[in-house]
């Protein structure tokens, strides 16, 4: 006989009410996490406009139904679309993920907390474009940087103690959870209505990691954040008329998320919100590549420089180990052929391999142009991954969050080459001052691939000014940026 259910309404989850709490009621303060929310908000625009390069990507973009212009809709930078929010989300969350190369998160689940920033600017650039049709004040820079100051937090705090991937879910349930926190609050929606929204997030079904992993990696994986950053505009957007949340989604017995996808584990957390992750965050300036392999491309750029010097190339090569951690042997340690492009940028042998070979990484080496050279294939058999346990604790230490790889080559005439070693990649916190001014560097070459002189002049003098930048309306903003 059955036990009686209870049909007494419960209390939202303390998981739900602690977010809500903190996108509602949290006064960011941090000077660094505004400067960092700056560099972030720059370079994730930048990975925008180098998509727009790939047609494999722009072909996504556009309205809906072709020929659909929303008016007051937000614009989507690069291009001429202007969309309703929802599609614009998906536009422009679609482009900065599309080639791997935004910032990145790394703990018991992994990610890329900019993501977010596809639901957010979409948001706040339709509300600036109403308000100031209606005669009011539209929304400032300022909201943008701290919507995703806190976007990055709700993301990452969730992430540190918490794998989804280890139950086959994939990250970007994150992304349209703390998407949908931060844009319900820019929309104005009461405390009620973004607790309803948060939990309509959660009860959705969640995306698997199947587009991710072999044998089936594909390029879902580049667009699926920005159908979640969009799907938590449109949960936003129902919440605020009223409708219902689900207040125990998380915890009910046998209906909810802990019980139907996380093995009836509750989530754990290390750390209150505040503004920790993005003052922590990683970001990917050198290289277009799984944030995994980053050291390791490392590393092997200054392989090739000592093989000029030693006067061997790959040919030479008898065998290279990578020590490593374990998430990098989990995600990206991967023999057989490599299938497509999504294939290629989630194997560490061949982002190993091509710069070995060639001296360089750029999205463009993962085209079945390149791909076809036999040199690549050839090397990626002789490469070998093995784990250090030092070098996964200390990926997991939240005093150091190294991502460390040490490559060892070995020649075919029995002569070994000193073990490089790269502990943090240029994108780590530990290496900011070196790593801005080439985040700044990359972002100049992004506008170029789309602007005309004058225009990317005009937005790069901007975007280097905290104070004026913060103060600009996001419309003006976004206009900037348009074709």
């Amino acid at each position: 006989m059955s036990a009686h259910i209870s049909n007494i309404r419960p209390k939202p989850d303390k998981v739900l009410v602690d977010i809500v709490d903190y996108v509602t009621k949290y006064k960011i303060k941090s000077k660094e996490a505004y400067e960092t929310a700056r560099y972030c908000l720059i370079d994730t625009l930048g990975c925008g406009f180098e998509a727009l390069e790939y047609p494999a990507c722009t072909k996504l973009l556009g309205p809906i139904v072709p020929g659909t212009v929303v008016p007051n809709g937000a614009k989507v930078p690069g291009t001429q679309f202007q969309l309703d929010p929802i599609q614009a989300a998906f536009n422009i969350g679609a482009m900065i993920r599309w080639l791997d190369f935004n910032d990145t998160w790394l703990a018991a689940e992994w990610g890329h907390p900019s993501d977010n920033l596809g639901g957010i600017l979409a948001t706040a650039d339709w509300l600036s474009r109403n308000a100031v049709a209606a005669g009011k004040k539209p929304l400032t820079v300022q909201h943008v940087l701290t919507a995703m100051i806190k976007a990055h937090e709700i993301q990452g705090c969730i992430a540190l103690e918490n794998s989804f991937n280890k139950v086959g879910l994939d990250h970007v349930v994150l992304v349209k959870v703390a998407s949908t926190a931060v844009v319900a609050e820019l929309m104005g929606l009461t405390y009620d209505e973004i607790l309803n929204a948060v939990s309509l997030a959660w009860v959705d079904g969640q995306s698997l990691r199947t587009y991710r992993h072999a044998p089936n990696t594909g390029s879902r994986k580049s667009w699926a954040a920005g159908d979640a950053t969009s799907r938590a505009v449109r949960l936003a957007l129902i919440a605020q008329t009223g409708e219902m949340g689900y207040p125990s989604v998380l915890s009910a017995k046998t209906w909810g998320f802990y019980d139907v996808l996380f093995k009836g584990n509750a989530f754990k957390f290390q750390r209150p919100y505040g503004s920790y992750v993005m003052e922590q965050v990683l970001f990917k300036i050198s290289f277009p590549a799984e944030f995994h392999s980053q050291t390791a491309v490392e590393a092997a750029m200054t392989i090739h420089s000592e093989l000029k010097k030693l006067g061997k190339t790959d040919k030479d090569i008898k065998k290279i180990t990578i020590r490593t951690h374990e998430a990098c042997i989990r995600i990206i340690d991967k023999k057989g052929p490599l299938n497509n492009e999504a294939d290629r940028d989630h194997c560490v042998q061949y982002m190993v391999a091509v710069p070995i070979i060639f001296g360089r990484l750029t999205a463009s080496d993962y085209e079945d142009s390149i791909a076809k050279d036999p040199r690549i294939d050839k090397l990626r058999d002789k490469i070998l991954c093995v784990e250090d346990v030092n070098y996964t604790k200390d990926y997991h230490d939240p005093k150091k969050r190294s991502i460390a790889n040490a490559l060892t080559v070995e020649f075919t005439d029995g002569k070994k080459m000193k073990e490089i070693v790269v502990e943090y990649p240029i994108g780590h916190k530990r290496r900011r001052k070196e790593g801005m001014p080439v985040l700044v560097a990359k972002f100049k070459t992004n506008l170029a691939r789309q602007f005309p002189e004058k225009q990317r002049n005009a937005i790069m003098a901007l975007c280097l000014d905290q104070k004026k930048l913060e103060a600009t309306p996001v419309n003006e903003f976004v206009d900037m940026m348009v074709i």
